[in-house]
């Protein structure tokens, strides 16, 4: 992550003076969801101000989550969470947050082309959208998949992980 947003911050042509906008994919819900976005801030506020540049006056951030996610536990951190992010970053100087909740899967298209210069995810990735096709047949009703399972299974669960994880990415 420090070595993603130094990069960021380094670069010339990528790093906005203005405000920078921030994603945060499989953000959680309650105070928790805060803890990603205060440490991607924090670090880009310290990153810019040690390279001798001005941090971002504003900071756009998208929680994104599957709709069944408790945003309103989310909605109602906030307050605390952006009083706490401006005592802690007074030294930095001024500076605004806005933060929109956005429901829906990340295997899927959910911002606007070039509208992110941050994209966070700590565990969302490790979920597949659906169980692969064949699965429940072919593993005969069991849960889980050992070393004496039927190889295909395997097969079943990285060909879901690869078809999931080039659809996040494009």
């Amino acid at each position: 992550t420090e070595e993603a947003i130094t990069g960021l911050v380094l670069g010339t042509s990528s790093f906005p003076k203005g405000s920078l906008s921030i994603a945060d994919l499989g953000c959680a819900s309650g105070p928790n969801t805060f803890i990603s976005v205060s440490e991607l801030v924090k670090s880009i506020v310290r990153i810019s101000k040690d390279i001798g540049r001005e941090p971002p006056e504003e900071f756009q951030v998208f929680l994104n989550d599957l709709p069944g996610n408790d945003f309103n536990s989310i909605f109602t951190s906030m307050p605390n969470f952006k009083k706490q992010m401006k005592e802690e970053l007074m030294a930095a100087g001024e500076f605004s947050m806005f933060i929109n909740g956005v429901p829906g899967s990340f295997y899927g298209r959910l911002f606007r082309a070039e509208s992110l210069h941050f994209v966070h995810s700590s565990y969302g990735l490790h979920w597949l959208s659906q169980v692969p096709d064949g699965l429940v047949e072919l593993n005969k009703g069991n849960v889980s998949y050992g070393s004496s399972g039927p190889r295909g299974v395997f097969d079943l669960y990285s060909g879901q992980f690869r078809k999931d994880f080039a659809a996040f990415l494009s």
